[in-house]
């Protein structure tokens, strides 16, 4: 950090790291931060950048805007309008946080909270646990409905921060110099968030940080990618029962799972993108119409608890059915 300049330029870069920080901690004191770095950062007069993505951002706002304006109850939509406020996080970030030593230190504190949330979803682990036993549940059903959260509402919102956090700790132990500092913090900070990242049993989660380690490790030691079966089969046998069954859910789900959900789900997405593929239903228009466009007759083969869950959750479920089925292509 630069003490030569301006205060409010460094003020505009410390709001804009407290923002990015803060999300792993919670929306309000992010969003909060995020509000006063765009303040800073206009009043500094530090010029305002963007990476380079800004034709197809500009085509996704406006494609969501135009297919508000363009859907039956426009009125529904407004909050993911509301939501194009968070794309100022973008814009602060790329502008004020241009130095390697701030990003380095970002990357830091996002494994040192997210160790910290790591301990708090540990201790949640251990009370979903107990709550198990005492009612007698088998604890795989009863988890499944009840992961772990951490600061977040959702288990997928937390495992999502978890994932970043070990991935980006994972690119600093392998690749910098610095790393030899203190390493056994950074080590202990990634065994906590991996640890919870286990325990989070969210499979694309895990799916999504295999990927990414094997692709870190690629370009890091290459022959130890011949490795990663073992280190996975192994890692597999000495997991508890619990691990066990989550893994192989994913091809021999049980009742509890998802995967008919999201058949559902997934098939309920495309048939609004056929009826509507230019526009969509509009911005929460998937959610308005859900229950309009489930397949009833798959519902009735995979049972009444897929079609409660589905009616419900009223969302594709994945990313690209539900932005389509939204506003279109």
């Amino acid at each position: 950090m630069n003490l030569q300049e301006p205060i409010l330029l460094r003020s505009a870069r410390w709001l804009a790291f407290g923002s990015a920080s803060a999300i792993l901690l919670g929306i309000a004191p992010s969003q909060i931060l995020l509000a006063l770095a765009f303040a800073a950062l206009l009043a500094c007069g530090e010029k305002l950048r963007l990476p380079r993505i800004r034709l197809p951002l500009a085509l996704f706002l406006l494609g969501t805007v135009v297919s508000l304006l363009l859907s039956d109850e426009p009125a529904a939509g407004l909050p993911q309008v509301r939501k194009f406020y968070v794309f100022l996080e973008l814009l602060v970030v790329f502008s004020l946080l241009r130095s390697m030593p701030m990003v380095r230190l970002l990357f830091l504190t996002w494994a040192g909270i997210g160790a910290l949330t790591a301990i708090r979803g540990c201790i949640q682990f251990a009370g979903k646990l107990q709550e198990a036993h005492r009612l007698g549940r088998n604890f795989y059903e009863f988890y499944v409905g009840e992961r772990i959260t951490g600061f977040t509402s959702h288990w997928n919102t937390y495992s999502a921060e978890e994932m970043f956090a070990l991935i980006m700790l994972a690119s600093f132990l392998f690749f910098a110099p610095a790393a030899r500092k203190r390493l056994w913090v950074w080590l202990l900070c990634a065994a906590l968030i991996a640890l919870a990242v286990v325990l989070g049993e969210t499979r694309g989660i895990w799916i999504a940080v295999a990927v990414a380690l094997l692709y870190l490790i690629w370009f890091w030691r290459r022959w130890m990618v011949a490795l990663a079966p073992i280190v996975m089969l192994a890692a597999f046998f000495a997991s508890p029962p619990a691990i066990q069954d989550r893994v192989t859910s994913i091809f021999k789900p049980k009742g509890a799972d998802s995967n008919q959900f999201r058949v559902v789900t997934w098939r309920t997405g495309l048939r609004m993108v056929e009826r509507h593929p230019w526009f969509g239903l509009g911005p929460e228009g998937p959610k308005l119409h859900f229950d309009e466009y489930v397949p009833a007759a798959r519902c009735l083969r995979v049972g009444m608890d897929i079609c409660t869950i589905s009616i419900s959750t009223t969302q594709p479920n994945v990313a690209f059915p539900q932005c389509w089925s939204s506003c279109g292509c």
